[in-house]
């Protein structure tokens, strides 16, 4: 198949991009480049058979011109960067998104693989059972409420020859040539091997359901082939992988002798907490079985650690924090406000 891919020099990008290409597709990639930058020197990349460098927001339609599918990456890619601006997390996460959509419908596109989010689900807390891909919406944040919004006018646009896939992910974890320790598992991983304290801002009480990058893009993969039914929203992950917040500590400390945990509370007004179903995703998409365990991903984090020798200046860096980035190049007069780029060629 021609695939396009957004958002391909991201975090998880890299690793879509490897399995695609490892499975005989022809891939092109689409990408702002905020990010391009932040790559690990020692790592290998795979590169797309072709590359535009453009913001999602301006592009045209040559780009899904003649592609048999689209997958879908490129946004701001937490809450954090989201509450830069909620007005600019709705243009490029929702309405770039469905400009995107309409445009690969529009050329005879079959597939728009979207990378929604299991955050959409909100402040679930402690709900009876984990939550199915029926379960009301509750998002508490810009960019989980950009994610909802996307996957309501996608599943509008459906149509015979034109099937969306919404693909709830879990919160990432693992390893990528464009590694990210922003994220929870990474975040307390890093900070344990640099400190020796797993250090967790919340109670840790909150739900956090994980899911490793490769079986991210795995999943992604089956889509490409997925029957295209009724039911096109799934929830990505595993079902022993809804872990709350300390337990994933607890996972890190076991893996780096002599840390401890230390539960600060300091972030007790983020009300995000959500157990989640993933029984529904192994019959939507035939094929996919996630590979990987949280304790697995601890561990290949950590070896990636010790190999690196980072400080904890290193791991608060902008090449491993994406918002940092981002303050990085507006700073230096690489994107304007609105966070487009200044110049093609300075990104």
């Amino acid at each position: 198949m021609r695939v396009l891919v957004t958002g391909h020099l991201g975090y998880v990008g890299p690793i879509v991009l490897r399995q695609l290409k490892e499975a005989g597709h022809w891939v092109a990639g689409l990408d702002c480049g905020y990010f391009r930058d932040c790559t690990d020197a020692h790592a290998a990349l795979t590169r797309p058979d072709r590359e535009w460098i453009a913001d999602i927001r301006d592009m045209g339609a040559e780009v899904v011109r003649g592609m048999d599918a689209v997958i879908h990456l490129a946004g701001l890619s937490n809450d954090p960067m989201g509450q830069l601006d909620p007005g600019l997390t709705a243009a490029i996460n929702h309405r770039a998104t469905i400009r995107l959509a309409r445009m690969a419908q529009d050329e005879g596109v079959g597939r728009f693989i979207f990378a929604s989010s299991c955050s959409l689900y909100g402040a679930s807390g402690d709900a009876a059972r984990p939550l199915d891909e029926d379960a009301p919406l509750a998002p508490v944040s810009a960019y989980a409420r950009s994610k909802a919004d996307c996957e309501t006018d996608l599943a509008a646009l459906a149509t015979g020859g034109f099937a969306p896939f919404s693909l709830r992910f879990a919160t990432a974890y693992g390893l990528s040539p464009r590694m990210r320790l922003d994220l929870v598992l990474n975040n307390l991983t890093s900070w344990a091997r640099a400190t020796g304290v797993v250090r967790v801002m919340s109670d840790g009480t909150p739900w956090r359901p994980l899911v490793h990058i490769e079986d991210m893009a795995q999943a992604m993969l089956c889509a490409l082939t997925a029957p295209v039914g009724e039911r096109r929203a799934f929830n990505v992950g595993r079902d022993d992988d809804n872990l709350r917040v300390a337990e994933i500590a607890d996972i890190v400390s076991r893996q780096i002798p002599g840390s401890r945990v230390e539960i600060t509370g300091d972030a007790g007004g983020d009300p995000r907490s959500y157990r989640v179903d993933f029984s529904r995703v192994s019959q939507g998409l035939p094929g996919f079985a996630p590979r990987w365990s949280v304790t697995a991903g601890c561990e290949q984090i950590d070896r990636w650690l010790c190999d690196r020798k980072l400080s904890t200046a290193h791991i608060q860096s902008r090449h491993f924090v994406r918002l940092g980035q981002l303050q990085h190049l507006r700073k230096g007069g690489v994107i304007d406000d609105g966070l487009r780029l200044m110049d093609v060629l300075a990104c």
